[in-house]
């Protein structure tokens, strides 16, 4: 009898007769990666797999790692086990892992949103029998408003606090969803700064292609003053730091999922919550999974006992796999989905 296709271990969800593990958060011989945060990929491993686009910022984080890629849709044979890479839509280079073995199919979704966002790869179904998917938005609070709506609100704040002066400083990953509000906002309103490792990313991501609006990279030297009513992209934990304090009079804001749970923005001690995330809502996440056509659905890192739950009130053989994986959070000690703390250092995701 053949050992499972895939089984989940102390470090990592596991492929035995292929011989790797996919985004482990223990150092194993082989890894493949769905995406650059550092919660999926983590240093220490004997050599990586990832998409072509994500190798730029996993090269950035990591350093020197023995790294292959592959292009969206290539099929490769591991050990006589089929893998191939599909986009998930959730930040520039993520994937969905397809693993397949004698007309045996798992598809492990990594991190993914289902709406496009004009830089990512848009998410792709991938039909399988298994599926192990986040739910880290899993309940029906959680539902997006078109990136445009909420991007004309954040115009609107800045363009509010411009005329009155203050900088409007929003909080953001360096990875993803500071390149979002990059590409979706009105860069007519004024100057756009950000955080060094806000713009270490910008640039690995420009370098590779991506059209983002001209940004100043916030230095020591740099005379904020002379920029006023600027947009200050800041990673979370900059806020309410000296490093924000020098802007002066500013309205602070973040940019989550999060901002969707009364209380949330308040604990924050922020002026504004923008309720926009590179996660799969409530009903993006039925929609993606419906599309998989899977019998069977693993749920981790979210509200999984609830989300299984109801999984399994719709039918689904349905699961929790409890894994190393953080998604979105306002309370690591830096981007829990993580980042470099503007020198290069990576900093973020989980121990």
């Amino acid at each position: 009898m053949s050992a499972p296709l895939l089984t989940v271990t102390d470090r990592g969800i596991c492929c035995p007769d292929g011989g790797f593990h996919i985004d482990p958060w223990r150092p194993v011989d082989r890894a493949l990666i769905t995406h650059g945060h550092a919660d999926h990929a983590r240093p220490g491993h004997g050599s990586y797999l990832a998409t072509r686009a994500a190798a730029p910022v996993m090269r950035h984080r990591l350093g020197e790692i023995d790294l292959q890629t592959v292009a969206y849709g290539e099929r490769l044979t591991i050990n006589g086990i089929e893998v191939s890479y599909h986009p998930a839509g959730h930040v520039p280079g993520s994937a969905q892992i397809r693993v397949a073995r004698r007309g045996e199919v798992w598809v492990v979704s990594g991190d993914y949103k289902v709406e496009p966002d004009g830089l990512s790869e848009p998410f792709q179904p991938v039909r399988c029998h298994t599926f192990i998917t986040e739910c880290t938005f899993g309940l029906p609070v959680f539902t997006w408003r078109p990136q445009p709506e909420v991007a004309g609100d954040i115009d609107a704040w800045w363009r509010a606090n411009a005329a009155e002066g203050r900088a409007s400083m929003l909080g953001a990953y360096a990875l993803g969803k500071a390149q979002r509000v990059l590409s979706a906002v009105d860069a007519g309103i004024g100057p756009i700064l950000t955080h060094g490792a806000v713009e270490n990313t910008n640039d690995v991501l420009r370098r590779q292609g991506l059209s983002l609006p001209n940004t100043i990279r916030v230095t020591p030297e740099l005379d904020v003053k002379a920029h006023p009513g600027a947009l200050v992209l800041a990673t979370p934990s900059a806020l309410g730091t000296p490093w924000a304090r020098r802007f002066g009079p500013a309205s602070t804001a973040f940019a989550s999922g999060w901002m969707a749970l009364r209380g949330v923005r308040r604990r924050r001690a922020a002026d504004r919550g923008f309720v926009l995330s590179d996660h799969a809502d409530w009903p993006g996440l039925n929609a993606a999974i419906r599309a998989t056509g899977a019998e069977r659905v693993l749920v981790t890192h979210g509200y999984t006992s609830i989300f299984r739950r109801w999984l399994a009130e719709q039918g689904y053989d349905a699961h929790v796999v409890e894994t190393g994986w953080e998604g979105e959070s306002l309370d690591a000690p830096d981007d829990a989905e993580g980042g470099d703390d503007g020198d290069g250092n990576v900093v973020g995701g989980a121990a």
